[in-house]
């Protein structure tokens, strides 16, 4: 259940700084992986707030205004298909988390730096304390915020997205791995920003016919 409990223990310990972060997108097989990273005011406990996988898509844009205008710094941080393709999508989401905590901007677009930082399931590649929370998004309210962040700016790409190629359902599966979605690359072939590494599968198991949509020019 989300709740204040982990950032209680680090503001007890005088902290004011306490940055939250996850991302969003690992799974689809297009398009980037997001990150958002996230001070909030010590004490704030935003109802509703929960893991953006528990939320419904008005629900999550309703609290990605709140969460923005109640926090102290937000950050987002992005890695695109390519990269993804050549690092692996942990490293990729590993180093959008990166990017995500080192744009932590306040409404006065300073940058802030925070004191420590509780991330969901992962550690990055930065000096600052850290602590990987298993489930955290279910668990850390903090990360919960974080995950809406990044849910709600991804999903807003993917409505981009669909009107830049229609006839995938972009817009409806975001990018997931769907009936639809699979039947759409086999009749029409992969677009510009489809994850090759991810759709391995998908051509291996297309017609030779299809399987020449899929090759590279």
């Amino acid at each position: 259940m989300v709740s204040l409990a982990l950032e209680e223990k680090l503001w007890q310990q005088g902290m004011t700084l306490v940055g939250f972060c996850d991302e969003a997108g690992r799974g689809p097989l297009l398009g980037n992986v997001v990150a958002a990273a996230v001070i909030l005011p010590i004490g704030l406990l935003i109802e509703g707030v929960n893991d953006s996988k528990k939320l419904t898509s008005k629900k999550r844009e309703n609290l990605y205004n709140v969460i923005y205008n109640e926090a102290i710094a937000v950050g987002i941080g992005e890695v695109d298909h390519q990269l993804i393709d050549q690092i692996n999508i942990r490293q990729a989401s590993r180093l959008a988390m990166k990017r995500a905590v080192e744009n932590l901007r306040d409404k006065k677009d300073i940058r802030v730096q925070p004191e420590y930082l509780l991330i969901d399931g992962e550690t990055i590649d930065l000096d600052t304390p850290q602590e990987k929370i298993i489930h955290g998004d279910a668990l850390s309210h903090g990360i919960a915020a974080a995950s809406i962040l990044a849910k709600v700016h991804r999903d807003r790409q993917c409505l981009l997205w669909d009107q830049l190629y229609p006839g995938y359902g972009i817009a409806k599966h975001k990018g997931y791995c769907t009936k639809f979605h699979v039947e759409a690359l086999l009749a029409k072939g992969p677009t510009p920003i489809h994850r090759r590494t991810f759709i391995k599968k998908i051509v291996a198991k297309a017609t030779v016919e299809q399987q020449e949509l899929f090759i590279v020019k």
